[in-house]
């Protein structure tokens, strides 16, 4: 909506009028969201809520650079336990190692790393441990 609202005229009979035109041009016909409810409607009113669900949905983090790299590692050793085979396990947690040690190198900014490089053959063995229960 690019119309500016006439002087003299009051706001709440221009909005609605701006609703009604819309709703009869079909506007508001076959909407994504219609006869379902809203997402976290007993969730405290929080005025940034559409900001958290922007971030959200592109997937962006506001984290600091070593807390972002501590949830990646749990992520990534999350995603190791599940991999399908050996070298993906291998591959998920290199990866990740190598991200931990730039930045045991060249700290970024925010708290304390507090993290070490994976013991890759450690978990690759509690890999095989669990795949051996499981097919057990």
């Amino acid at each position: 909506m690019t119309e500016r609202k006439p002087p003299g005229v009051n706001f709440e009979s221009w909005v609605d009028r701006q609703i009604r035109e819309a709703a009869e041009r079909g506007a508001f016909d076959n909407l994504s969201g219609t006869g379902k409810p809203l997402a976290d409607d007993t969730m405290p009113y929080d005025e940034n809520w559409w900001l958290r669900s922007k971030l959200e949905r592109e997937n962006v983090s506001a984290l600091p650079p070593t807390l972002q790299l501590r949830k990646d590692a749990e992520d990534a050793l999350a995603a190791a336990r599940e991999a399908p085979s050996e070298r993906r396990v291998r591959e998920i947690l290199e990866e990740v190692n190598e991200r931990i040690r730039e930045a045991i190198r060249r700290p970024p900014g925010g708290p304390p790393l507090n993290l070490t490089p994976f013991d890759v053959a450690r978990v690759v063995a509690e890999w095989r441990e669990a795949r051996g229960r499981s097919a057990g």
